[in-house]
Protein backbone atom coordinates (compact mmCIF):
# COMPACT_ATOMS: atom_id res chain seq x y z
CA UNK A 1 0.00 0.00 0.00
CA UNK A 2 1.33 3.43 -0.90
CA UNK A 3 2.19 5.52 2.10
CA UNK A 4 0.61 8.91 2.60
CA UNK A 5 2.78 11.87 1.75
CA UNK A 6 3.09 14.03 4.85
CA UNK A 7 4.42 17.53 5.33
CA UNK A 8 5.11 18.05 9.01
CA UNK A 9 6.10 20.99 11.11
CA UNK A 10 9.23 20.25 13.06
CA UNK A 11 8.39 21.00 16.65
CA UNK A 12 8.04 18.11 19.06
CA UNK A 13 4.43 18.83 19.92
CA UNK A 14 2.66 15.85 21.38
CA UNK A 15 -0.67 17.40 22.30
CA UNK A 16 -3.76 16.54 20.34
CA UNK A 17 -4.57 19.20 17.75
CA UNK A 18 -8.12 20.56 17.47
CA UNK A 19 -10.09 18.93 14.73
CA UNK A 20 -11.15 20.93 11.69
CA UNK A 21 -13.74 20.23 9.08
CA UNK A 22 -11.85 18.44 6.30
CA UNK A 23 -10.51 20.81 3.69
CA UNK A 24 -12.11 23.90 5.21
CA UNK A 25 -10.11 27.00 5.94
CA UNK A 26 -11.03 30.50 6.89
CA UNK A 27 -8.61 32.73 5.00
CA UNK A 28 -8.88 35.46 4.46
CA UNK A 29 -10.41 34.73 7.49
CA UNK A 30 -7.14 32.61 7.10
CA UNK A 31 -7.05 34.18 4.92
CA UNK A 32 12.23 21.31 -1.99
CA UNK A 33 44.04 11.47 -14.89
CA UNK A 34 44.12 9.07 -14.15
CA UNK A 35 47.60 9.30 -15.69
CA UNK A 36 49.04 6.31 -17.56
CA UNK A 37 52.60 5.20 -16.87
CA UNK A 38 54.76 5.23 -19.92
CA UNK A 39 56.78 2.08 -20.67
CA UNK A 40 60.49 2.45 -20.49
CA UNK A 41 60.71 2.23 -24.28
CA UNK A 42 59.04 5.63 -24.49
CA UNK A 43 61.42 7.22 -22.02
CA UNK A 44 63.10 10.38 -23.37
CA UNK A 45 66.74 10.15 -24.47
CA UNK A 46 69.42 10.95 -21.87
CA UNK A 47 69.90 14.64 -21.25
CA UNK A 48 73.12 16.09 -22.50
CA UNK A 49 75.45 17.56 -19.91
CA UNK A 50 74.88 21.25 -19.50
CA UNK A 51 77.66 23.71 -19.16
CA UNK A 52 78.57 24.88 -15.67
CA UNK A 53 77.63 28.49 -16.40
CA UNK A 54 74.15 27.54 -17.59
CA UNK A 55 73.69 25.33 -14.55
CA UNK A 56 74.58 28.17 -12.18
CA UNK A 57 72.17 30.52 -13.98
CA UNK A 58 69.39 27.97 -13.86
CA UNK A 59 69.95 27.22 -10.19
CA UNK A 60 69.87 30.92 -9.39
CA UNK A 61 66.58 31.32 -11.23
CA UNK A 62 65.06 28.39 -9.28
CA UNK A 63 66.13 29.90 -5.97
CA UNK A 64 64.60 33.26 -6.86
CA UNK A 65 61.37 31.54 -7.96
CA UNK A 66 61.17 29.64 -4.69
CA UNK A 67 61.63 32.85 -2.69
CA UNK A 68 58.95 34.67 -4.68
CA UNK A 69 56.60 31.71 -4.34
CA UNK A 70 57.05 31.55 -0.58
CA UNK A 71 56.38 35.26 -0.19
CA UNK A 72 53.23 34.93 -2.33
CA UNK A 73 51.99 32.06 -0.17
CA UNK A 74 52.48 34.12 2.98
CA UNK A 75 50.46 36.92 1.45
CA UNK A 76 47.67 34.71 0.17
CA UNK A 77 47.12 32.47 3.21
CA UNK A 78 45.50 35.16 5.39
CA UNK A 79 43.00 35.87 2.61
CA UNK A 80 42.05 32.22 2.30
CA UNK A 81 41.92 31.57 6.03
CA UNK A 82 40.75 34.84 7.63
CA UNK A 83 41.56 35.38 11.28
CA UNK A 84 38.56 36.10 13.48
CA UNK A 85 36.59 37.00 10.35
CA UNK A 86 33.16 36.88 11.93
CA UNK A 87 33.95 39.43 14.57
CA UNK A 88 35.15 41.97 11.97
CA UNK A 89 32.08 41.81 9.77
CA UNK A 90 30.47 45.22 9.71
CA UNK A 91 26.76 45.26 10.43
CA UNK A 92 24.56 47.83 8.76
CA UNK A 93 23.16 50.50 11.04
CA UNK A 94 19.50 50.11 11.94
CA UNK A 95 16.99 52.23 13.82
CA UNK A 96 16.42 49.46 16.37
CA UNK A 97 18.60 47.06 18.30
CA UNK A 98 17.73 44.27 15.86
CA UNK A 99 20.92 43.72 13.87
CA UNK A 100 20.29 43.49 10.16
CA UNK A 101 22.98 43.03 7.55
CA UNK A 102 22.65 44.32 4.00
CA UNK A 103 24.11 41.71 1.68
CA UNK A 104 25.91 43.15 -1.33
CA UNK A 105 24.73 42.26 -4.81
CA UNK A 106 28.04 40.58 -5.57
CA UNK A 107 28.00 36.84 -6.06
CA UNK A 108 28.53 34.56 -3.07
CA UNK A 109 31.94 33.53 -4.41
CA UNK A 110 33.23 37.11 -3.99
CA UNK A 111 32.30 37.23 -0.31
CA UNK A 112 34.29 35.86 2.59
CA UNK A 113 33.00 32.51 3.80
CA UNK A 114 33.52 31.34 7.35
CA UNK A 115 34.18 27.86 8.67
CA UNK A 116 31.14 26.12 10.13
CA UNK A 117 32.86 25.97 13.51
CA UNK A 118 33.15 29.77 13.58
CA UNK A 119 29.49 30.15 12.54
CA UNK A 120 28.39 27.78 15.31
CA UNK A 121 30.54 29.66 17.82
CA UNK A 122 29.14 33.03 16.75
CA UNK A 123 25.45 32.16 16.24
CA UNK A 124 24.99 29.26 18.67
CA UNK A 125 24.70 31.37 21.84
CA UNK A 126 21.76 33.23 20.28
CA UNK A 127 19.81 29.99 19.67
CA UNK A 128 17.40 28.95 22.41
CA UNK A 129 15.18 26.03 23.29
CA UNK A 130 11.46 26.72 23.66
CA UNK A 131 9.25 24.48 25.82
CA UNK A 132 5.46 24.50 25.64
CA UNK A 133 3.69 23.52 28.89
CA UNK A 134 0.01 22.61 29.05
CA UNK A 135 -2.29 20.91 31.51
CA UNK A 136 -3.69 17.54 30.50
CA UNK A 137 -6.81 15.60 31.43
CA UNK A 138 -6.23 12.63 33.71
CA UNK A 139 -8.18 9.37 33.55
CA UNK A 140 -10.64 10.64 36.15
CA UNK A 141 -11.55 13.72 34.12
CA UNK A 142 -9.63 16.24 36.18
CA UNK A 143 -6.78 18.48 35.09
CA UNK A 144 -3.24 17.53 35.96
CA UNK A 145 -0.33 19.83 36.66
CA UNK A 146 1.33 21.56 33.76
CA UNK A 147 3.47 19.21 31.69
CA UNK A 148 5.74 19.79 28.72
CA UNK A 149 3.53 19.14 25.69
CA UNK A 150 6.11 20.02 23.06
CA UNK A 151 9.37 21.77 22.37
CA UNK A 152 11.08 23.67 19.60
CA UNK A 153 13.73 26.26 18.97
CA UNK A 154 14.07 30.01 18.59
CA UNK A 155 16.69 32.72 18.26
CA UNK A 156 17.33 36.06 19.94
CA UNK A 157 16.91 39.05 17.61
CA UNK A 158 17.16 41.81 20.22
CA UNK A 159 19.53 41.20 23.12
CA UNK A 160 18.70 44.48 24.86
CA UNK A 161 14.97 43.83 25.05
CA UNK A 162 15.04 40.02 25.14
CA UNK A 163 13.01 39.44 21.98
CA UNK A 164 13.02 35.89 20.58
CA UNK A 165 11.60 34.68 17.24
CA UNK A 166 10.06 31.22 16.87
CA UNK A 167 7.22 29.46 15.04
CA UNK A 168 3.64 29.95 16.16
CA UNK A 169 3.06 26.19 16.12
CA UNK A 170 5.84 25.76 18.70
CA UNK A 171 3.97 27.83 21.31
CA UNK A 172 0.39 27.27 20.18
CA UNK A 173 -1.91 26.43 23.10
CA UNK A 174 0.78 26.97 25.71
CA UNK A 175 -0.22 27.87 29.26
CA UNK A 176 3.40 28.39 30.19
CA UNK A 177 6.52 28.87 28.06
CA UNK A 178 10.12 28.46 29.16
CA UNK A 179 13.26 29.31 27.25
CA UNK A 180 16.60 27.54 27.74
CA UNK A 181 19.71 29.61 27.04
CA UNK A 182 23.18 28.48 26.01
CA UNK A 183 24.59 29.43 29.44
CA UNK A 184 22.27 26.98 31.18
CA UNK A 185 19.61 29.41 32.35
CA UNK A 186 15.95 28.39 32.05
CA UNK A 187 13.66 31.41 32.02
CA UNK A 188 9.95 32.00 31.75
CA UNK A 189 8.90 33.80 28.58
CA UNK A 190 5.83 35.74 27.59
CA UNK A 191 4.21 35.91 24.16
CA UNK A 192 4.60 39.38 22.67
CA UNK A 193 2.58 38.40 19.63
CA UNK A 194 1.71 35.35 17.53
CA UNK A 195 0.34 34.99 14.01
CA UNK A 196 -1.05 31.62 12.84
CA UNK A 197 -1.44 32.95 9.30
CA UNK A 198 2.34 33.18 8.90
CA UNK A 199 3.32 30.66 11.60
CA UNK A 200 5.43 33.31 13.35
CA UNK A 201 5.66 34.30 17.00
CA UNK A 202 7.75 36.66 19.12
CA UNK A 203 8.58 35.88 22.76
CA UNK A 204 10.26 38.03 25.40
CA UNK A 205 12.36 37.22 28.45
CA UNK A 206 12.92 39.76 31.22
CA UNK A 207 16.45 38.73 32.24
CA UNK A 208 18.59 40.14 29.41
CA UNK A 209 21.95 39.71 31.11
CA UNK A 210 24.71 38.48 28.74
CA UNK A 211 22.36 37.80 25.84
CA UNK A 212 23.66 37.47 22.28
CA UNK A 213 21.56 38.39 19.25
CA UNK A 214 21.81 37.07 15.70
CA UNK A 215 22.48 39.21 12.64
CA UNK A 216 19.82 39.12 9.95
CA UNK A 217 20.73 38.67 6.29
CA UNK A 218 18.92 39.23 3.00
CA UNK A 219 17.14 36.04 1.94
CA UNK A 220 16.00 37.60 -1.35
CA UNK A 221 19.55 37.23 -2.70
CA UNK A 222 19.96 33.53 -1.92
CA UNK A 223 21.23 31.34 -4.72
CA UNK A 224 20.50 27.66 -5.28
CA UNK A 225 23.56 25.67 -4.20
CA UNK A 226 24.67 28.25 -1.63
CA UNK A 227 25.90 26.55 1.58
CA UNK A 228 23.85 26.99 4.74
CA UNK A 229 23.89 25.91 8.39
CA UNK A 230 20.86 24.92 10.51
CA UNK A 231 21.06 25.29 14.29
CA UNK A 232 18.41 24.11 16.74
CA UNK A 233 17.26 21.67 19.39
CA UNK A 234 16.19 18.46 17.64
CA UNK A 235 14.91 16.06 20.26
CA UNK A 236 14.79 18.75 22.93
CA UNK A 237 17.36 19.92 25.47
CA UNK A 238 19.43 16.73 25.21
CA UNK A 239 20.58 17.77 21.72
CA UNK A 240 20.48 21.55 22.22
CA UNK A 241 22.10 23.77 19.57
CA UNK A 242 22.85 20.91 17.20
CA UNK A 243 24.53 22.09 14.00
CA UNK A 244 23.85 20.59 10.57
CA UNK A 245 25.06 21.74 7.17
CA UNK A 246 23.76 21.63 3.64
CA UNK A 247 22.90 23.85 0.71
CA UNK A 248 19.96 25.83 -0.58
CA UNK A 249 18.26 23.11 -2.62
CA UNK A 250 15.62 25.43 -4.08
CA UNK A 251 13.80 28.67 -3.47
CA UNK A 252 10.20 29.72 -4.02
CA UNK A 253 8.73 26.44 -2.76
CA UNK A 254 5.12 26.38 -1.56
CA UNK A 255 3.55 24.03 1.00
CA UNK A 256 -0.10 23.37 1.64
CA UNK A 257 0.03 23.86 5.41
CA UNK A 258 -1.27 26.74 7.47
CA UNK A 259 1.20 29.57 7.90
CA UNK A 260 3.88 28.22 5.57
CA UNK A 261 1.47 28.54 2.61
CA UNK A 262 1.82 32.31 2.95
CA UNK A 263 5.47 32.26 1.84
CA UNK A 264 7.79 31.23 -0.96
CA UNK A 265 9.90 28.88 1.17
CA UNK A 266 13.59 27.99 1.14
CA UNK A 267 14.23 24.27 0.61
CA UNK A 268 17.42 22.88 2.13
CA UNK A 269 19.08 19.50 2.63
CA UNK A 270 20.57 20.59 5.96
CA UNK A 271 19.00 18.16 8.43
CA UNK A 272 15.85 19.60 10.05
CA UNK A 273 14.26 17.31 12.63
CA UNK A 274 11.50 17.47 15.27
CA UNK A 275 12.51 20.21 17.68
CA UNK A 276 14.23 22.33 15.00
CA UNK A 277 11.13 24.42 14.36
CA UNK A 278 11.78 28.09 15.02
CA UNK A 279 15.56 27.75 14.82
CA UNK A 280 17.70 29.74 12.37
CA UNK A 281 18.98 28.83 8.93
CA UNK A 282 22.30 30.65 8.56
CA UNK A 283 24.38 31.55 5.51
CA UNK A 284 28.17 31.25 5.36
CA UNK A 285 28.56 34.89 6.31
CA UNK A 286 26.98 34.11 9.68
CA UNK A 287 23.66 35.83 8.95
CA UNK A 288 20.22 34.34 9.60
CA UNK A 289 18.40 33.97 6.27
CA UNK A 290 15.57 31.63 7.26
CA UNK A 291 13.39 30.24 10.06
CA UNK A 292 13.32 26.42 10.01
CA UNK A 293 9.69 25.34 10.01
CA UNK A 294 8.84 22.07 8.27
CA UNK A 295 10.19 18.93 6.63
CA UNK A 296 9.00 16.47 4.01
CA UNK A 297 8.22 13.40 6.08
CA UNK A 298 7.31 10.72 3.56
CA UNK A 299 9.11 7.44 4.19
CA UNK A 300 12.14 7.09 1.96
CA UNK A 301 12.72 10.82 1.53
CA UNK A 302 15.57 12.58 3.28
CA UNK A 303 17.08 16.03 3.12
CA UNK A 304 13.94 18.02 2.37
CA UNK A 305 13.54 20.74 4.97
CA UNK A 306 11.82 24.08 4.55
CA UNK A 307 12.48 27.51 6.03
CA UNK A 308 10.57 30.78 6.01
CA UNK A 309 12.74 33.45 4.33
CA UNK A 310 13.77 36.02 6.92
CA UNK A 311 13.26 39.00 4.58
CA UNK A 312 9.64 37.96 4.03
CA UNK A 313 9.07 37.24 7.72
CA UNK A 314 10.60 40.47 9.06
CA UNK A 315 7.61 42.78 8.38
CA UNK A 316 5.32 40.47 10.37
CA UNK A 317 7.91 40.13 13.16
CA UNK A 318 8.20 43.90 13.40
CA UNK A 319 4.41 44.25 13.55
CA UNK A 320 4.19 41.69 16.35
CA UNK A 321 6.86 43.53 18.35
CA UNK A 322 5.25 46.91 17.83
CA UNK A 323 1.56 46.11 18.33
CA UNK A 324 1.28 42.47 19.38
CA UNK A 325 -0.71 41.63 16.24
CA UNK A 326 0.00 41.35 12.53
CA UNK A 327 -2.29 42.52 9.75
CA UNK A 328 -2.61 40.99 6.29
CA UNK A 329 -4.42 41.71 3.04
CA UNK A 330 -7.68 39.81 2.71
CA UNK A 331 -10.80 39.27 0.60
CA UNK A 332 -12.73 38.26 3.72
CA UNK A 333 -14.15 35.03 2.34
CA UNK A 334 -14.24 31.44 3.59
CA UNK A 335 -13.12 28.64 1.30
CA UNK A 336 -13.59 24.87 1.22
CA UNK A 337 -11.11 22.56 -0.51
CA UNK A 338 -13.52 19.61 -0.48
CA UNK A 339 -14.50 21.08 -3.83
CA UNK A 340 -11.17 19.95 -5.32
CA UNK A 341 -11.94 16.22 -5.33
CA UNK A 342 -15.43 16.96 -6.66
CA UNK A 343 -13.94 19.11 -9.43
CA UNK A 344 -11.46 16.40 -10.42
CA UNK A 345 -14.18 13.75 -10.55
CA UNK A 346 -16.43 15.94 -12.68
CA UNK A 347 -13.83 17.58 -14.93
CA UNK A 348 -14.45 21.05 -13.47
CA UNK A 349 -11.87 23.84 -13.15
CA UNK A 350 -9.70 23.76 -10.05
CA UNK A 351 -9.65 26.79 -7.80
CA UNK A 352 -10.60 28.23 -4.42
CA UNK A 353 -14.26 27.42 -3.77
CA UNK A 354 -16.05 30.21 -1.92
CA UNK A 355 -18.27 28.83 0.83
CA UNK A 356 -19.04 32.13 2.55
CA UNK A 357 -18.58 35.86 1.93
CA UNK A 358 -18.32 38.48 4.67
CA UNK A 359 -20.98 41.17 4.14
CA UNK A 360 -19.53 44.50 2.97
CA UNK A 361 -16.08 42.93 2.69
CA UNK A 362 -13.83 43.35 -0.38
CA UNK A 363 -15.14 40.24 -2.11
CA UNK A 364 -18.75 41.12 -1.40
CA UNK A 365 -18.28 44.62 -2.80
CA UNK A 366 -16.66 43.12 -5.93
CA UNK A 367 -19.67 40.85 -6.53
CA UNK A 368 -18.18 37.51 -5.42
CA UNK A 369 -20.83 35.16 -4.01
CA UNK A 370 -21.01 31.75 -2.36
CA UNK A 371 -20.37 29.00 -4.91
CA UNK A 372 -17.93 30.99 -7.05
CA UNK A 373 -14.57 29.35 -7.78
CA UNK A 374 -11.63 31.77 -7.90
CA UNK A 375 -9.11 30.64 -10.53
CA UNK A 376 -6.79 33.67 -10.83
CA UNK A 377 -5.52 36.65 -8.87
CA UNK A 378 -4.21 39.03 -11.51
CA UNK A 379 -2.14 36.70 -13.73
CA UNK A 380 -1.37 34.11 -11.03
CA UNK A 381 -3.20 30.78 -11.27
CA UNK A 382 -5.20 29.71 -8.22
CA UNK A 383 -5.88 25.98 -7.84
CA UNK A 384 -6.62 25.74 -4.11
CA UNK A 385 -7.27 27.76 -0.97
CA UNK A 386 -3.55 27.76 -0.18
CA UNK A 387 -2.79 29.24 -3.59
CA UNK A 388 -5.30 32.00 -2.89
CA UNK A 389 -3.73 32.86 0.49
CA UNK A 390 -0.23 32.74 -0.99
CA UNK A 391 -1.13 35.02 -3.89
CA UNK A 392 -3.02 37.55 -1.76
CA UNK A 393 -0.07 37.86 0.63
CA UNK A 394 2.08 39.16 -2.22
CA UNK A 395 0.10 42.39 -2.00
CA UNK A 396 -0.64 45.02 0.64
CA UNK A 397 -3.80 46.14 2.35
CA UNK A 398 -5.51 48.53 -0.05
CA UNK A 399 -4.00 47.02 -3.21
CA UNK A 400 -6.30 46.77 -6.21
CA UNK A 401 -6.38 43.32 -7.80
CA UNK A 402 -8.15 41.50 -10.61
CA UNK A 403 -10.10 38.36 -9.64
CA UNK A 404 -10.98 35.72 -12.23
CA UNK A 405 -13.63 33.22 -11.15
CA UNK A 406 -16.03 30.64 -12.54
CA UNK A 407 -19.78 30.85 -11.89
CA UNK A 408 -22.29 28.47 -13.48
CA UNK A 409 -19.69 27.33 -16.00
CA UNK A 410 -18.85 30.86 -17.15
CA UNK A 411 -15.60 32.69 -16.50
CA UNK A 412 -15.82 36.25 -15.21
CA UNK A 413 -13.36 38.89 -14.02
CA UNK A 414 -13.93 41.63 -11.44
CA UNK A 415 -11.79 44.22 -9.67
CA UNK A 416 -11.40 44.34 -5.89
CA UNK A 417 -9.58 46.41 -3.29
CA UNK A 418 -7.98 44.24 -0.61
CA UNK A 419 -9.17 44.68 2.95
CA UNK A 420 -7.42 43.85 6.20
CA UNK A 421 -7.46 40.98 8.63
CA UNK A 422 -5.39 40.71 11.82
CA UNK A 423 -3.74 37.78 13.56
CA UNK A 424 -6.23 37.91 16.43
CA UNK A 425 -9.31 37.59 14.19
Amino acid sequence: MDEEIRLTKTDETEQAQPEKQPGESSILNQDFNSYQNFNSQFAPPPLKKKSTKKFVATAGLCVMSAIIGALSAVAVVPAIYPTNALSTTAAAKTTSSIAQVSTSSASASSQTNFPVAEIAKEVGPAVVGVSNFQSTQNVFGGSSNLQEAGSGSGFIIDAQKGYIVTNNHVIDGAQKITVSLSDGRNLDAKVVGADPRTDLAVLQISDTKNLTAVKLGDSSKLQVGEPVVAIGNPGGAEFARSVTTGVVSATDRTLDIQGESSFNLIQTDAAINPGNSGGPLVDYQGNVIGINSAKYAESGFEGMGFSIPISDALPTIQQLIKTGVATHPALLVTTNDQYLSYAQDNNLPLGAYISAVTPNGPADKAGIVKGDVITKINDAQVQSSSDLVHDLYQYSVGSKISITFVRDGKTKTVQATLGEISSNQ
